[in-house]
């Protein structure tokens, strides 16, 4: 499967562009929409340069995902696995309860996971508690 165009908006949305290195929450130099592999501080880049990262990053989200997934998906529940991958991470999807339910085809438990995964640093966070409300609500979208 790929992404569609509602799961990218998700992801920008929540993502928001910017164009000068910045900390994210967890502390790591972050630039572009989430992206930090090689940023470094007082990095900037133009917006083509954000939207390609965008773009490669979420292929290699989309590629972790279909690896993970051992059934089937409807295009919004996909959207939503692909979205909490790209912000909590594939390595995080893939150790979590929320895929073994889904590949157990607990689709309701799995759903109810993505609302565990509102902390950051042992805190919860407002913006990903959104977030993951923002998720749960795709995933269980009809279409």
């Amino acid at each position: 499967m790929n992404i569609s165009e509602r799961g990218l908006d998700l992801i920008r949305d929540f993502e928001k562009c910017r164009l000068k290195a910045y900390r994210d929450s967890g502390g790591r130099w972050t630039i572009g929409y989430g992206h930090t592999a090689g940023v470094r501080e007082g990095d900037t880049i133009t917006q083509a340069q954000a939207d390609t990262f965008l773009k490669a990053d979420v292929a290699a989200t989309v590629h972790a995902v279909n690896g993970m997934v051992k059934v089937p998906v409807s295009q919004c529940q996909f959207d939503a696995l692909v979205d909490f991958a790209f912000n909590c991470g594939a390595n995080a999807l893939m150790h979590s309860t929320l895929l073994k339910k889904l590949n157990a085809g607990d689709y309701d438990g799995a759903a109810a996971e993505f609302l565990r995964w509102d902390h950051d640093n042992g805190q919860r966070v407002a913006g990903l508690t959104k977030r993951r409300t923002a998720d749960k609500t795709l995933f269980e979208a009809v279409a």
